[in-house]
């Protein structure tokens, strides 16, 4: 079977190069732009990971992962493109409860991590 994961990714751009490479995978992507959506991706049917990109427009990374695993608190969450730390380590604490990903990455690097998410998960 499949695994889903839900893509939360404002860049238009980004997302589709991202989803592209999740569903060449086998992946099944739902596709999200907001947190609006995302939500709505999430009622539609449980992933098997939250993948949400490290800047957002209305977010950041971390609040709307924080806020999408409070609507399924056992799916693996990975932030893609974040920061390891910041300089003000205001970021720390939310970073130790999930999985980030920095870039700059290529493609088979991402896939590598979702695939050990998804067997940590």
């Amino acid at each position: 079977m499949n695994k889903t994961i839900v893509l939360l990714v404002s860049d238009p751009v980004i997302r589709r190069v991202i989803c592209k490479a999740l569903e060449r995978e086998g992946y099944c992507v739902l596709e999200a732009g907001d947190i609006g959506k995302a939500v709505e991706r999430i009622k539609e049917c449980m992933p098997d990971l939250l993948m949400v990109r490290h800047y957002t427009e209305a977010m950041s990374g971390h609040e709307a992962a924080k806020y999408l695993r409070s609507m399924c608190p056992g799916v693996p969450v990975l932030i893609v493109g974040g920061i390891l730390d910041d300089d003000e380590l205001t970021n720390r604490e939310f970073l130790q409860r999930f999985e980030v990903f920095p870039k700059p990455f290529k493609a088979a690097e991402l896939l590598d991590k979702v695939k050990d998410v998804l067997l940590k998960g």
